[in-house]
């Protein structure tokens, strides 16, 4: 997601083998075009769904205050809302534009999983699995990154138009690593997705699951076709209830487009058959994900039921709900729980990877409905 920068000295710390670190950024002056988005009270139960206002030139609204660098309006709002405007601002110096270091590019060609957030040809917003053998995710440049997998024919983002802002998230399960990398799709010739890099950055490890994957790509031939809905059915009900593991794609009008991941005991993510919702955890505070709903609701999701193939992809709106932290259901006890409705339902067996084992996460708060 590319994020409008003035006036910044980058500094680019070393790589290492850890973690790929994002550059930190010195700033000399303030950022142009972003105004903090107005102040959102913090009352009990209070809802934090509404798009921020813009002006004619599309820019937010509101007093024009100096910005903490990297961040956009909704994410401050967001970090205010939560209260941990002071925890985000030490890390505002690891936003910025970035390069696909060296051990960041040996992530990428070990890896075997991704999923990309984008818009088919009619502009809906959806996010689709990119699982690969090693070797798919191929740093071509320092910020240019190939794709080498095709989604199937009846993925809802087969055909993607390119010169579009995309979210791609890259997972290491195994070794419980993740990569988002945001950016604008410049080429899709040939099948092969071309990603001109704009942000690349790791996440912390929390929350991940440890599905083991067969490397040996899978034909969706002789499948079922994908069925269409606008409502959740009861068997995808049930998959989402049974989900451990799942993928967050959102959306800023000026800064394109996030990919995230999410991750719990299973049961975590609450469904029925009007939508469904799942408590925040604590995390690293930045919120890049509900700062971009707090500006554009529109939102995308995808599970996938790895031992069956079995993939669900919703394409909707979604909200931040804020309440009383430690209440039924805030597993995290933070407070806070994004509700997600969706308005197109595609469910179908469009994996194309087996898993042969599955270690979950020890680390989750457990479930307080009680």
């Amino acid at each position: 997601m590319r994020r409008i920068l003035v006036g910044l000295e980058v500094v680019r710390p070393r790589c290492a083998a850890g973690a790929p670190p994002r550059p930190r950024l010195r700033s000399t002056a303030t950022r142009t075009g972003q105004n903090e988005a107005k102040q959102q009270e913090n009352d009990q139960g209070s809802t934090f769904t509404g798009v921020l206002n813009t002006d004619k030139e599309g820019l937010m609204t509101g007093k024009r205050q100096p910005a903490v660098v990297g961040f956009h309006g909704g994410e401050l709002a967001v970090q205010r809302q939560a209260g941990v405007q002071a925890k985000a601002a030490q890390l505002s110096r690891m936003l910025g534009p970035g390069k696909l270091c060296e051990s960041m590019a040996t992530f990428f060609a070990d890896a075997t999983f991704a999923a990309i957030n984008a818009r088919e040809q009619a502009g809906q917003l959806w996010i689709s699995p990119l699982p690969g053998q090693p070797g798919f995710l191929n740093a071509a440049g320092p910020t240019r990154l190939t794709i080498h997998s095709a989604l199937p024919d009846q993925d809802p983002l087969h055909g993607l138009p390119d010169g579009q802002p995309i979210g791609l998230i890259a997972v290491d399960f195994a070794a419980r690593r993740r990569v988002r990398i945001n950016g604008t799709l410049t080429s899709t010739y040939n099948g092969d997705l071309v990603v001109d890099v704009q942000q690349a950055y790791g996440n912390c490890p929390q929350h991940i699951q440890q599905p083991h994957l067969t490397a040996e790509s899978i034909s969706t031939a002789g499948r079922p076709n994908v069925q269409w809905h606008e409502v959740l059915a009861p068997e995808d009900i049930q998959l989402i209830r049974l989900a451990d593991t799942f993928f967050f794609g959102t959306t800023h009008p000026e800064l394109g487009n996030d990919a995230s991941h999410r991750g719990g005991p299973p049961g975590f993510v609450r469904a029925d058959g009007g939508g469904l919702w799942w408590p925040d955890y604590p995390g690293n505070n930045i919120f890049n994900s509900f700062g971009n709903l707090a500006v554009d609701p529109t939102a995308a999701l995808l599970f996938v039921d790895f031992p069956t193939e079995r993939t669900l992809h919703l394409s909707g709106t979604a909200a931040v709900q804020w309440g009383a932290p430690g209440a039924a259901g805030d597993d995290g006890h933070t407070g806070g729980r994004a509700l997600f409705t969706p308005k197109r339902v595609a469910a179908g067996r469009l994996f194309v990877a087996s898993e042969i084992g599955h270690d979950p996460d020890p680390g989750h708060p457990p479930l307080t409905d009680n």
